[in-house]
């Protein structure tokens, strides 16, 4: 068999994976494909397995261990900045407590552009004690409503607890460039 095949081959299954719609079309494309590429490389005529017809099953719900766990306790949830300027940066420190019965350690947090950055305590709260998450908003490029999630993963049940900015950003006008 000649390497151009193999290599158009290769090509088809890489195809196939980056621009099929749905799964069970995929696997269907790729077990004809294997049964080809099978038979081109002299092993036979192979019929392709057959598929199992898989559909996509929900992740696991999170199930709260034993023990004493922390809690957080925020202030608030949500701000809204109100109107601003596109290009101007922002922040809100969101405060909380460790209402829970043990150290509360803040593993992560995220925002849900990079337009939103945030920055969490890394050492553990204390049971009682307290601390503030900053988040920072970046409207450059950004005008119109604008609405953006931080994302905390601490070891509290549930693990992900969410926090949410909002902001209403005025268009800087257009410029031409030099007249």
């Amino acid at each position: 068999m000649s390497r151009l095949k193999l290599n158009l081959l290769a090509l088809g299954v890489f195809g196939i994976f980056t621009f099929s719609c749905s799964n069970a079309e995929l696997e269907s494309r790729l077990a004809k494909v294997e049964g080809e590429v099978a038979e081109l490389k002299g092993k036979g005529n192979v019929a392709p397995a057959p598929i199992a017809n898989k559909t996509p099953t929900a992740p696991a719900p999170e199930v709260k261990p034993d023990g004493p766990l922390p809690e957080f306790k925020f202030e608030e949830t949500a701000y809204d900045f109100g109107n601003i300027n596109e290009g101007d940066v922002v922040e809100h420190v969101f405060k909380f407590s460790n209402t829970g019965q043990a150290p509360l350690i803040i593993s992560n947090a995220a925002g849900s552009c990079g337009c939103t950055i945030p920055k969490w305590p890394k050492e553990p709260i204390p049971v009682g004690g307290t601390g503030e998450i900053l988040v920072q908003f970046n409207s450059k490029n950004k005008p119109g409503v604008q609405q953006k999630t931080v994302t905390i993963t601490s070891n509290t049940y549930p693990k992900i607890t969410k926090l949410n900015i909002k902001s209403l950003v005025a268009a800087q006008p257009k410029t031409n460039g030099p007249s």
